[in-house]
C-alpha cells in the first residue's frame, strides 16, 4: 500500500469518526478516498483490521451506549440521533456488541460510572469488535 493511500484512508476514517451520524456508506467513502469501493473496502481493512462497516458501526454503537446513559431518550430517538435508520439493526448491532439490548443497556443503573471522566469512560465502555460480548463460560468443578 503506497504512502498516500494511507494517508487518505486515514482521513477517511478521521471523517467517520466525526461525522458517524451523517449517512455514509462505501461508495461515498470511496469518493472522498479517491478510490474505487471495492479497492477502498479492501484498502481499509488491511489498513485498520476491520471493515470500513463495522468501524462505523462501532462508532454508533459507542454514541448510542453515552446517549442511552444519560436516559433522556427512547432507543428509537438514540437509533436516529446516531445515524442509523433501522431499528432492528441498530438493536441487533448493539446487543451483538454490548452483550445486551439498547433497552436493557439504558434501564441499567450507570451511576457507578458517572465521576469518572469522559475520556477514560470512553475507554472502558467501547464496543469491542469480532465477537466482543461473548458471556462468561460457566465454570465446571
Amino acid at each position: 500500500m503506497m504512502l498516500s493511500d494511507l494517508a487518505r484512508l486515514r482521513r477517511t476514517r478521521d471523517l467517520m469518526d466525526r461525522d458517524y451520524a451523517e449517512p455514509l456508506d462505501v461508495p461515498a467513502l470511496a469518493r472522498v478516498a479517491h478510490m474505487s469501493p471495492g479497492h477502498f473496502s479492501r484498502s481499509f481493512r488491511a489498513a485498520f483490521g476491520e471493515t470500513p462497516y463495522n468501524h462505523l458501526m462501532t462508532r454508533r454503537i459507542e454514541r448510542a451506549k453515552a446517549l442511552l446513559r444519560r436516559g433522556d431518550l427512547s432507543v428509537t430517538e438514540v437509533c436516529m440521533a446516531v445515524g442509523c435508520t433501522s431499528l432492528g439493526s441498530f438493536s441487533s448491532r448493539f446487543t451483538e456488541l454490548v452483550g445486551e439490548s439498547p433497552s436493557a443497556y439504558r434501564a441499567r443503573d450507570h451511576s457507578e460510572g458517572a465521576a469518572v471522566p469522559p475520556c477514560v469512560a470512553k475507554v472502558f465502555t467501547r464496543p469491542v469488535r469480532n465477537g466482543e460480548a461473548r458471556r462468561p463460560r460457566p465454570v465446571v468443578a
